[in-house]
């Protein structure tokens, strides 16, 4: 059972699958970067017959999924050197920071793909993990290879197909605060041409925390996520696709208090109106791949839906201050081309087209309930990019490769913006707001890079790429100024390595990077107003990633992942009087640290299987705000878990931040003080999987 993914990964942390699947089954340090996964096989469409260009990033295979009891993408926080995504509640985005690039608003400092398709908005890039073949985290942008542009990185998630395996699951499981997961699905080839997958899952969460104010958990949660697709092969030559997946929240998730940044003391959740998100994706996709002779040329045509529902309380006390409505429609339409060579000679090229048209509408109301005072705003933006890509690499001599790329992004916004102030004391109404004005942006960015490959498979590489994300305008104004930012720019430089120690027994992956940055994205909130985007002045980024994997028995794979990250603002004067030139960057782990331990039984007494997993996640310091007051030292995670499979039948026990720690998962620092809500305590809980 093998994986073949994309363009060659010099820092994949191929530690994180089973050592026995490793070493019996695939030398997974060849030039063609053979990984192995269970019962699939995936190929990258970008993969080349020579891999020739270094990549630095790590996949996470379906095993490891499965044995940490991985739900979420955000559980892959520390287990992915420099890579943070906080979980902090609502689906209201979800930022991807690795690392220290990141932004916590609409929009993506990294690009989001599931099975070829882009996902367009942080608000959607949560999705159910029970059908996943393996996740790739790309560390770099990756504009000479995908269409949709990355400043600081990619996520590209693959999943089943019935070509990969056919396969029918049921699992039911059960938690603490009365947690429950449930999933189907099924994987069939009713051909040897046509096949089927099909699933659903739905999660219910009591929630961990409650309301004093009321008594009521304040991030309870139902969401459910559905999936269909349809698989035809009709030729050697042709491979074509119909996807769609449907997904529906409805959640709490606001569980905010009052922090005091001197006591370091969070107070009691305690507020007086409800606050919940309603979230509906749909997305749609049609995808045609075909192999000619010497090159193969791929399609990817998606459509994505996205309905929203917000209502918050946002002052987070039992005061009647401010409360946020909030609606979003947004519906998007995408294009793909790629075309790659499929030869055996020493030049390998990949070149791609990609089209975008996106179209939101916004209403958000804020209300002053004691004032009998509020606003209304409304908010259209369509906007439509266009990006042409292009990537050669050469074999120079021997293992020695050298590769260059070139990408071309275009992108037009429209925004029509009107707001009212309205007064229920006076009975009056005016419009205090309105604009209606386009922004064009064009940019080119470059893409260089050199490898070495050894005979015994040891790799030594370096490169150099240019980021760049578009500005736009923001949904909330609280001055003229502030309708729009402008864009950002970022030159990336990294040298790495991947070695293979003790005849595969022990692999090592270690790189260094430096990130220089500049009009760097930054969000505000502001209470009764939303959140706002802008550009400090100046910013870098450097640090050092390691990953080691040993393998001393058989059955038995220990893992060690550590990134280090100081990132710092080199100039940035917000105003005459606030100067936060030389503070940390916010929302950036100083220290990832991922420590794992698996075992794997055959054939124990009555029992076909069993496994342990000991894993040890810890990040920090966190700094939370621009200035740099509240922080999250560094603090450990341990999570364990125990399986016995029988047959297709499989019981498991697992649990999750074993010594309960006490942390912050998020921090907001507003103009009317600092908000926090806790990580997650600890949880204990079984499930059944039964699998044919």
């Amino acid at each position: 059972m093998k994986a073949i993914l994309s363009t060659a990964p010099i820092s994949f942390a191929l530690f994180l699958l089973p050592a026995p699947l490793l070493a019996e089954e695939a030398d997974v340090e060849k030039v063609d970067s053979t990984i192995t996964l269970q019962g699939v096989v995936i190929q990258d469409f970008r993969t080349n017959k020579h891999n020739l260009v270094p990549v630095s990033g790590t996949v996470i295979g379906r095993n490891q999924l499965v044995n940490t009891e991985t739900n979420s993408i955000k559980e892959l926080s520390a287990v992915i050197p420099n890579f943070f995504m906080p979980d902090y509640g609502p689906r209201t985005t979800a930022p991807i920071y690795i690392r220290g690039v990141g932004i916590k608003s609409d929009g993506s400092a990294a690009a989001f793909y599931v099975d070829g398709v882009p996902y367009y908005e942080p608000i959607t890039f949560e999705t159910d993990l029970s059908d996943i073949a393996s996740i790739e985290v790309l560390r770099e942008p990756q504009g000479t290879l995908f269409g949709r542009n990355s400043l600081g990185g990619l996520i590209n998630i693959h999943t089943l197909t019935p070509f990969d395996g056919q396969e029918t699951k049921l699992n039911v499981g059960y938690g603490s605060y009365n947690d429950l997961r449930t999933s189907a699905s099924t994987s069939q080839r009713l051909s040897k041409t046509f096949g089927l997958t099909a699933g659903a899952a739905y999660h219910h969460a009591g929630g961990y925390f409650k309301n004093s104010y009321d008594g009521k958990h304040t991030d309870q949660m139902d969401e459910t996520e559905e999936h269909v697709g349809f698989y035809w092969n009709p030729t050697d030559r042709w491979a074509l696709s119909l996807t769609s997946r449907l997904a529906y929240s409805d959640q709490g998730g606001y569980s905010y208090a009052p922090y005091d940044t001197e006591t370091k003391r969070l107070t009691d959740i305690d507020f007086n109106r409800p606050s919940g998100f309603r979230r509906l994706v749909s997305t749609s996709a049609l995808a045609a791949t075909y192999t000619g002779k010497g090159f193969t040329l791929a399609s990817h045509t998606a459509y994505q839906y996205l309905k929203s529902h917000q209502y918050v309380d946002q002052d987070y006390t039992a005061e009647d201050k401010t409360y946020l409505l909030g609606d979003r429609h947004q519906s998007m339409v995408s294009e793909e081309l790629t075309a790659k060579s499929n030869t055996n000679s020493r030049y390998q090229w990949v070149t791609g087209v990609f089209g975008l048209y996106e179209h939101t509408k916004r209403e958000t109301q804020n209300e002053k309930p004691t004032a009998l005072t509020g606003t209304l705003a409304y908010y259209h933006e369509p906007t439509s990019s266009l990006a042409v890509y292009h990537q050669s690499s050469y074999n120079v001599w021997r293992g020695l490769s050298l590769a260059a790329g070139l990408r071309f992004d275009y992108e037009h916004t429209h925004s029509r913006y009107t707001r009212f102030s309205y007064s229920d004391k006076t009975a009056t109404t005016k419009q205090t707001n309105d604009f209606d004005k386009s922004l064009d942006a064009r940019q080119l960015t470059p893409k260089f890079a050199a490898q070495y490959l050894t005979t015994a498979g040891n790799k030594y590489y370096a490169t150099v790429s240019r980021g760049y994300k578009a500005g736009g305008f923001n949904r909330s104004i609280a001055s003229e100024d502030e309708q729009r930012y402008d864009p950002e720019y970022s030159w990336n430089y990294e040298v790495g390595t991947h070695l293979n120690l003790l005849g595969d027994k022990l692999t090592l992956d270690a790189d260094l990077y430096y990130i220089d940055w500049k009009h760097m994205q930054l969000t505000y909130t502001y209470i009764g107003i939303g959140t706002i985007t802008t550009n400090a002045g100046h910013a870098d980024s450097k640090g050092a990633e390691i990953a080691v994997n040993a393998r001393p028995v058989r059955g038995l794979d220990l893992s060690l992942t550590y990134g280090y990250t100081y990132a710092r603002f080199l100039s940035y004067h917000k105003s005459e009087e606030t100067d936060y030139t030389g503070k940390r960057l916010p929302m950036v782990p100083q220290n990832t640290l991922g420590a794992n331990a698996n075992y794997t039984r055959e054939h124990l007494g009555w029992f076909d299987k069993l496994m342990v997993n000991v894993s040890v996640n810890a990040l920090g310091n966190i700094y939370w705000a621009e200035d740099n007051v509240v922080q999250q030292p560094f603090y450990a995670v341990a999570n364990a878990k125990v399986a016995l499979t029988k047959d297709c039948l499989t019981w498991s026990m697992w649990a999750k931040n074993l010594t309960s720690t006490d942390y912050l998962a998020n921090v907001m620092t507003v103009s009317t003080g600092s908000y926090a809500q806790k990580g997650k305590p600890f949880t204990i809980g079984t499930t059944v999987s039964f699998s044919l």
